[in-house]
């Protein structure tokens, strides 16, 4: 294991759960939890991260075991709340890693508080305009009748996704912690965050332009529910990033854990 070792403390009237890397370095880094996983997606991960970064990885509102607030459920809100996070953990200028759902709002984030961050790394979450959605994300977003979600195990869904890491055995401790952090109806009340995309990124599709964050892009070369057009879409678009496509699916952060932290382990150190 990792190492990690979540607590909880308390942002804006939130209960946020967070991990803290033991060794203070100059460089400081920001991970942000994917989705259905928890801030344990970065288990695999980890002890390479915390020899290069002060890492301070955190589950989202709403996501893992923080707490959930509502309007805090879309890419524009929560990037406004990844900086009060920055701010409560006193990171002055970090870098900021965030796949699959912390894609859309680190960049959001970026946007709307210039200079704020050093770099930024996403991918694997949806930011193309039109929608490149695979299954079964696009089925999340698009789908009129949320009554089969509110029905469904969100066990049965998790376990779904940790099926399909393809190449990576979850530890138990990760994979009771997945499922503890969908219990109920965790789940189908998260569903509004990636419901919001429609209306959210064709926003943040007239905003990349105007970012002057360094952003490295990492994409799944076989990422079935993020299409890699997503990926080339965000490097097209920004004025300053790297795309690396990887020979994985959409979890590139477990199934190729070596490869994604060399990446960012190397963007970091370049910038």
């Amino acid at each position: 294991m990792s190492g990690i070792r979540p607590r909880f403390r308390t942002i804006d009237g939130l209960s946020i759960r967070y991990a803290e890397s033991d060794v203070p370095l100059d460089r400081e880094a920001l991970l942000l939890s994917p989705w259905p996983e928890s801030l344990y997606a970065y288990d695999a991960t980890w002890s390479t991260l915390a020899r290069h970064a002060r890492l301070i990885a955190v589950d989202l509102p709403g996501f893992g075991q923080s707490e959930l607030r509502e309007d805090l459920l879309s890419p524009t809100a929560m990037g406004d709340f990844i900086v009060r996070i920055a701010d409560a953990f006193g990171l002055v200028r970090p870098h900021v890693v965030g796949p699959d759902i912390g894609t859309p709002a680190a960049l959001f984030a970026a946007a709307r508080h210039p200079n704020r961050f050093q770099t930024l790394v996403v991918g694997a979450g949806g930011a193309a305009v039109p929608l490149k959605l695979g299954s079964p994300l696009e089925d999340w977003v698009l789908d009129e009748d949320l009554s089969p979600y509110r029905a469904m195990s969100a066990k049965a869904a998790v376990t779904a996704a940790i099926n399909n890491i393809n190449g990576y055995e979850v530890p138990d401790i990760v994979r009771e912690d997945y499922l503890a952090s969908y219990a109920g109806q965790r789940f189908v009340a998260q569903l509004p965050y990636v419901r919001a995309y429609p209306t959210e990124l064709p926003v943040l599709g007239e905003l990349l332009p105007t970012l002057d964050t360094p952003v490295q892009i990492i994409a799944g070369r076989n990422d079935a529910v993020v299409p890699p057009e997503n990926a080339e879409y965000l490097h097209r678009h920004l004025p300053d990033s790297k795309l690396d496509i990887i020979d994985v699916g959409h979890f590139a952060w477990e199934e190729g854990a070596e490869a994604y932290a060399d990446v960012i382990t190397r963007w970091w150190e370049a910038n």
